[in-house]
């Protein structure tokens, strides 16, 4: 909880309020900031959430899983269940063999499909 509470004093330093400030804007006492920031006692799930509004940052950024205020960026990347084979030709069949264009979208397609080993 170390972490959290230098995290949650960095912001609130890092715009120059002071803990009763800072009190008064999330709905606690300048005691309860004082050991959150100190690690001798852990904010409710409202507050965090609290502070996370007032800061405007993501809970990954107030639990130090990331650096980033916006927080950690998910790319949902579903596996490709059928056989490659069967992949290739319903590929094929998307595309219109006379047009140029097609052709370098295909091979983006396929390079894309091979890489995803």
């Amino acid at each position: 909880m170390n972490k959290v509470g230098k995290r949650l004093k960095a912001l609130r330093e890092g715009i120059g309020i002071p803990q009763k400030k800072m009190a008064e804007a999330i709905g606690t006492t300048q005691s309860s900031i004082n050991r959150y920031e100190n690690g001798q006692s852990t904010p409710s799930v409202e507050i965090f959430r609290r502070y996370a509004d007032y800061f405007d940052v993501s809970m990954d950024y107030i639990f130090a899983r990331t650096d980033k205020p916006q927080g950690m960026t998910y790319e949902f990347k579903p596996k490709v269940t059928p056989e490659k084979e069967e992949m290739r030709r319903f590929i094929e069949m998307c595309f219109d063999p006379q047009s140029p264009m097609n052709e370098k979208l295909k091979e983006t397609l396929f390079h894309m499909m091979e890489g995803d080993k």
